[in-house]
């Protein structure tokens, strides 16, 4: 990624993904995942973000657990890398 994200914005981007928390994604995967949905959204993080509304106005039963789930792989994925370096 060209550009500094923030964890919010990583994860926003992450909820709007095919991964599955259940499928227990790597590191790798995730990054990946934030990386290609990035490109779809035309590296323009409010697209990604817009999706992020639409998702959560559509199954907000599940929107929490889901940004949960986000929050804690971008951690793992991109910050915890960094501080184990």
């Amino acid at each position: 990624m060209s550009t500094t994200m923030s964890v919010s914005e990583l994860a926003q981007i992450l909820f709007t993904t095919p991964l599955q928390a259940s499928a227990t994604p790597s590191s790798g995967q995730v990054r990946a995942a934030i990386e290609t949905r990035l490109a779809q959204c035309g590296n323009d993080c409010a697209t990604c973000l817009a999706r992020v509304a639409q998702e959560a106005g559509d199954h907000p039963e599940a929107y929490a657990a889901r940004m949960r789930w986000a929050l804690d792989a971008v951690e793992t994925a991109y910050f915890r890398l960094a501080v184990a370096a």
